[in-house]
């Protein structure tokens, strides 16, 4: 039988998630459906590189221009949003901030954009109230993701914009679990069927 979309949805990796690489992340599902799932791991920063470097990179302006930047969106942390496509740039945010040609819609409160237009948006003050860059993604063949899920890799959780966007980067995970009753202690790689 198959599974309710759980696009929009929180998945915390538990003590039974066999890859390593997702060993204590919260991953924000932004799509989910037969030909299989794709989100982004939201508590994850990719060390030494913050959005500034990014605008840097991709010569979103003129220099001049970019040293204007607000030191708090300069200073924003780049997240590694999974492994798959490293190098490709993914900004989940706010709904304010809707582009009909290239966004995409997750829900009534949150969209995706993959072009350099809400870079340099963000960059220069017009982008959306809510926003967090992340480099790669993560996805799931289909039937890959229920797999896991009955493998008891993940727990599921309604999604939250508090902790998308408030919430510290480091204290996601914690607060993840704690939106659906759950301790860090209170989690065992034994976790069973019934």
């Amino acid at each position: 039988m198959p599974m309710s979309s759980l696009k929009g949805h929180f998945l915390i990796a538990t003590p039974g998630m066999a890859d390593e690489r997702f060993s204590e992340s919260v991953v924000y599902l932004v799509g989910h459906g037969e030909d299989g799932a794709m989100g982004l791991v939201v508590n994850h920063r990719l060390p030494n590189l913050s959005a500034g470097d990014i605008f840097g990179e991709l010569e979103l302006g003129p220099p001049d221009e970019l040293i204007r930047v607000p030191e708090r969106i300069r200073k924003r942390a780049v997240l590694l949003g999974g492994p798959v496509e490293t190098g490709r740039g993914f900004v989940l945010h706010s709904r304010d901030y809707f582009r009909a040609e290239n966004s995409y819609e997750v829900n009534d409160e949150i969209g995706l954009t993959a072009t350099l237009d809400v870079l340099r948006a963000i960059a220069f003050g017009s982008g959306p109230a809510q926003s967090l860059l992340a480099l790669g993604y993560c996805g799931w063949a289909p039937g890959q993701l229920e797999h896991e899920l009955r493998g008891n890799g993940w727990l599921t959780a309604p999604h939250s914009r508090d902790i998308l966007f408030e919430v510290p980067v480091e204290r996601r995970y914690e607060a993840a679990l704690a939106s659906i009753g759950v301790n860090r202690a209170a989690l065992s790689g034994d976790i069973g069927n019934a």
